[in-house]
């Protein structure tokens, strides 16, 4: 069972990063619809679910140490090729974001240059990243229960609270700018995006596990944990979308209102589940061209890669997530067809191989 809530955690905690732990991508894809924001929050949940069970489940039969190899096995070459070169992209590019959510969270909590924010973060993934892997999965899956109580204490806190009737507050988001054009491509975009962000790190996670079906309960339940906290946390901006529409971070706008104390322990928080993101956006990256445990030979490269995608934050949080999320959610729809199909193919190649032998 622990094992099992280690893996499951540290799914959620590879996905909930700044977009998502900030309220900023659940406003963009679910809240922004309005009622139907809740429709969609539900059918994300059922993929985030299967597709999280089959990502730990491929991982641990192939017993990876890094995604190049699994997705080559689902894939094909040439499908392949194309899937991992768009989480190259992917781990790269939320990495900066994070980077970027980390500058944002210090800068409107505690006023500080957003430079700061990004320059500790940027540190300690790289200090994070000289550990080993069954560390780096402890430290990703360790902060995930508190993201979790802090979302249902900003849930409870707004439904309670409410001043306003959702049909009043459904009133306000068709006044708010359309991020999508409907909420079912708004919900499979939100859901083809994480994946490719969780990708390769849960498919590390199941190779470090020998156990298929606990590899596949953790991934099913962490798929699911995602679910209601996306349910709650749309529920929470759709209560308050009047007041937050316009932060970049309206999960700590709530939290402010509930109390400056609880605000600020909540920015900590939110620290430390971009922390998670982004150490695995980078540990992901860098695991594709390198041994990522000889860190003897290697720190250079992971140096380089974390100090790049730090000048590279400056563009600015709001505008990557907005602009860069949807393109990866876009090109991720590759990847999920490749797992919908990706039972099959893995039981024809061992049959293909039985006969050879």
């Amino acid at each position: 069972m622990f094992k099992i809530l280690k893996i499951s955690s540290a799914f959620i905690g590879i996905i909930v990063g700044a977009g998502f732990a900030s309220g900023q991508e659940i406003f963009q894809y679910f809240t922004s619809f309005g009622y139907w924001g809740i429709a969609g929050a539900i059918f994300s949940a059922f993929l985030f679910a299967y597709l999280g069970m089959m990502l730990t489940r491929i991982g641990c039969k192939l017993q990876t140490d890094s995604h190049k190899e699994a997705i080559y096995a689902i894939g094909g070459k040439y499908i392949g090729f194309a899937i991992d070169a768009v989480l190259i992209f992917t781990f790269f590019g939320v990495g900066v974001v994070m980077i970027a959510g980390a500058g944002s969270t210090l800068h409107q909590q505690f006023g500080l240059s957003p430079f700061v924010g990004s320059l500790i973060l940027t540190i300690l993934i790289i200090l994070s990243m000289l550990l080993k892997i069954d560390k780096v999965i402890g430290v990703i899956g360790s902060i995930t229960p508190f993201l979790l109580i802090a979302i249902v204490i900003v849930s409870v806190y707004s439904l309670l609270t409410m001043d306003s009737s959702f049909q009043e507050m459904n009133a306000v988001t068709k006044e708010l700018p359309d991020y999508f054009s409907n909420w079912f491509i708004a919900a499979v975009n939100y859901a083809s995006f994480n994946i490719a962000v969780g990708a390769g790190m849960s498919l590390v996670m199941g190779g470090a596990e020998e156990n298929a079906r606990i590899a596949s309960i953790g991934g099913f339940i962490g798929g699911l944990g995602i679910g209601v906290m996306m349910l709650l946390a749309h529920l929470a901006i759709f209560s308050r979308v009047d007041l937050v529409w316009s932060s970049d971070i309206p999960i700590l706008k709530i939290f402010d209102e509930i109390s400056p104390v609880l605000s600020t322990v909540m920015a900590f928080v939110l620290f430390g589940m971009i922390f998670n993101t982004g150490l695995s956006m980078f540990y992901g990256f860098v695991a594709r061209f390198v041994d990522v445990e000889n860190k003897r030979k290697n720190y250079r490269f992971i140096i380089n890669t974390c100090v790049i995608g730090f000048v590279f934050s400056f563009i600015g949080f709001k505008v990557l997530v907005d602009k860069l999320y949807t393109v990866i959610g876009v090109a991720g729809l590759l990847l999920i067809l490749a797992l919908m199909f990706a039972p099959i193919k893995i039981k024809r190649d061992k049959l293909k191989k039985e006969k050879a032998a």
